[in-house]
């Protein structure tokens, strides 16, 4: 069986596609090289695929769209590629799953050193441990839906969740009574950025307790533990 990393290009611009697919196959990797979003999905029902370099601009559908279409089924690492440095589009690829974001041009030992360090974080993560047939958690009274990605209250009242709130509890869901660094959640959620001092998870776990109704001085479901991360404290069901 061959175990070399085996990526996915997917850019419009053929020059681009077939320079990054030649480097990284001088460099080890397995590579296959697409056009746009219907070549990518091809490849992915047939060959199996350890993380997809996905270039912004494409034609028809959108690198965003098809990486929040890929999110729904599949925690596969995601590489954005984009001509455009603006900071909204790299916070708009990030909340949409992506795992990194490079700024065309780029120089290919920087895609190389990105694309080993979210190889080498996927690889130690531990597993989000969700299935098809577990779409549906229970805990202290509330109840989250992973189809209409629906939270609803002790109370039956629906709570409306971002994207990111979303994966956040999600992960803590299937994670539950377990200590999670600051930097498992932001592996865990597909929201990781380059800054290892970003402190943004703490914004989300912060937004997420006041949805969920939970005191901010004294959390009694997402707990603090000091100096290590955070822990939803509470008994979780899963049903089908």
């Amino acid at each position: 069986m061959d175990t070399t990393e085996h990526i996915l290009v997917v850019d419009d611009d053929r020059e681009i596609r077939m320079l990054v697919g030649d480097y990284l196959k001088q460099h080890g990797y397995r590579v296959s090289l697409a056009a746009d979003g219907r070549q990518m999905r091809e490849i992915l029902e047939s060959s199996g695929i350890d993380l997809i370099v996905l270039d912004l601009m494409l034609p028809g559908q959108d690198g965003l769209s098809l990486c929040r279409d890929l999110r729904v089924r599949s925690d596969l690492p995601v590489l954005m590629l984009t001509a455009r440095g603006e900071p909204i589009d790299r916070v708009l690829g990030l909340e949409m799953g992506a795992d990194d974001y490079l700024a065309k041009p780029f120089e290919p030992r920087e895609l190389l050193a990105r694309i080993r360090n979210i190889l080498r974080r996927a690889r130690t993560l531990p597993s989000r441990g969700i299935s098809d047939s577990a779409r549906r958690w229970r805990f202290a009274g509330w109840t989250l839906d992973g189809q209409p990605r629906q939270l609803t209250s002790p109370q039956g009242v629906v709570v409306a969740l971002s994207g990111a709130e979303y994966r956040l509890l999600e992960v803590f869901l299937t994670h539950p009574n377990r200590v999670l660094t600051r930097d498992q959640l932001m592996d865990l959620t597909r929201g990781r950025e380059a800054d290892p001092f970003d402190r943004s998870i703490d914004l989300r776990v912060s937004r997420l307790r006041q949805k969920l109704g939970d005191n901010a001085r004294a959390p009694s479901l997402i707990k603090t533990l000091r100096n290590e991360g955070y822990i939803l404290a509470a008994v979780v069901e899963q049903e089908p």
